[in-house]
């Protein structure tokens, strides 16, 4: 996983990180075009993939734990000796502009975008991660190679390992040097590897393999994006008028970054406000008065900041009964604390839904990866339960106090609307 997403962006660049993400997989210097890499990989039964968010991007590949080597060599050969033909390249904007053609026509993803706009403005955080269609068009292979070299480095990539990875004794030993020329978090069991504290001869074995393949990953400097400065001092609407059968919409509030203390509270929060089929809002919206199908509440976490969010596509002419509804359930939980009946129901609620997020190898990889990368630490699940069973009735009253108050209202609504004035009314603007 590498710390560079959309945010690391400018404006004119915008959608650079899941370009390239795209040509990872179209040819290396060592295997030349696409064919190549996935008929290797098909060859071993194996799956690979890449995704990009606004802080990251993730490479990865699936395959029985005896290609380990393989599967190391085949992502740091994409990750350092990608060719980013230009030919390739070419026939990638055409299949990227499909993918944001196909977002921009989904109301439920375009309302989350015109929620996070409304939060953010021109701050990358705003931005598409897939960029705009003017960028993708005009995006020169030589951007896309100053990209990767300037992002791409020591500091800024975690190789994370999960699975049946224990190795026999006898490997030669990775250099302390190895260990630190790279961000390296192995996990096997239930315990996090590390190449600064070589225990073993497994650990040692896995580090090796690891400096093998990564270790001639160039330096580099920490990577650098623009904070976010939290500035709202009144509510905001935006409606983008659509026909639709269905408004769809968002309203939530500005939050919490990952590293702050009551984002534990805050997460026990949204699953009692919205985080599941017997949440408030789901019983209170949907199954009482059937004012909507889908329903949800939800937090995001960045470096710096972070919101609340309840989405939901509702009835047309039930749009703003749904928003007063949302709204006054937001009041209910600032007036006063969940009962324990509740509070032990989301909590049971978390346990069942971190064992199901963990359930096979790429998603404990990935748990622990972005843990590493973005965190700079490890809170093991085990750690994270814990403290979200500390958390207490009163702990999610005072941050409903904190978080649900008007000026940090925001509310975005796609359908065939064209008075704005009725949703702001709604918000007291």
């Amino acid at each position: 996983m590498i710390e560079a997403g959309s945010r690391y962006e400018t404006k004119k660049i915008n959608g650079l990180s899941h370009f390239l993400e795209h040509m990872a997989f179209k040819g290396t210097k060592k295997r030349p075009n696409k064919l190549a890499i996935s008929s290797l990989i098909d060859g071993i039964g194996g799956h690979f993939n890449a995704f990009t968010g606004k802080e990251y991007t993730g490479f990865y590949i699936k395959a029985e734990s005896r290609h380990l080597e393989l599967i190391l060599d085949v992502l740091s050969d994409i990750l350092t000796n990608s060719l980013f033909d230009t030919k390739e390249m070419d026939k990638e904007r055409g299949v990227i502009t499909e993918e944001i053609n196909m977002y921009e026509d989904l109301p439920q993803e375009r309302v989350g975008e015109l929620f996070e706009k409304l939060l953010y403005g021109d701050h990358p955080l705003a931005w598409r991660v897939s960029g705009e269609k003017e960028n993708i068009a005009n995006v020169s292979r030589q951007e896309l190679v100053n990209y990767a070299k300037n992002m791409y480095h020591s500091k800024s990539i975690v190789v994370g390992i999960a699975g049946n990875i224990l190795r026999h004794p006898g490997t030669s030993e990775a250099s302390d040097e190895q260990a630190r020329g790279f961000a390296a978090r192995i996990y096997s069991g239930k315990k996090i590897l590390s190449g600064s504290a070589l225990q073993n001869d497994d650990e040692i074995s896995l580090q090796h393999d690891v400096s093998k393949f990564f270790g001639s990953v160039p330096t580099g400097e920490e990577n650098k994006f623009e904070k976010v400065l939290e500035k709202q001092s009144k509510p905001q609407s935006v409606v983008y008028p659509k026909k639709t059968d269905q408004a769809h919409l968002c309203i939530g509030v500005r939050s919490y970054d990952m590293n702050h203390p009551d984002r534990f509270s805050l997460s026990v929060l949204g699953t009692i406000l919205g985080g599941n089929m017997s949440s408030r809002l789901f019983s209170e919206v949907r199954e009482k008065r059937g004012l909507a199908y889908y329903i949800n509440a939800d937090n995001a976490e960045f470096y710096d900041t972070g919101y609340f969010v309840t989405q939901a596509g509702v009835n047309l002419s039930n749009t703003s009964e749904a928003i007063k509804v949302i709204l006054e359930e937001f009041d209910k939980l600032r007036a006063n604390p969940p009962s324990q009946k509740e509070l032990r129901r989301a909590k049971d609620f978390a346990r069942g839904k971190m064992a199901l997020a963990l359930e096979d190898s790429f998603r404990v990889a990935s748990y622990y990866t972005s843990q590493e990368l973005l965190k700079k630490k490890i809170e093991t699940p085990e750690e994270v339960l814990e403290k979200i069973e500390k958390v207490t009735a009163e702990d999610i009253q005072r941050v409903a106090k904190d978080i649900f108050v008007n000026q940090k209202l925001n509310l975005a609504i796609i359908g065939p609307f064209t008075d704005k004035n009725k949703f702001d009314k709604l918000l007291e603007i």
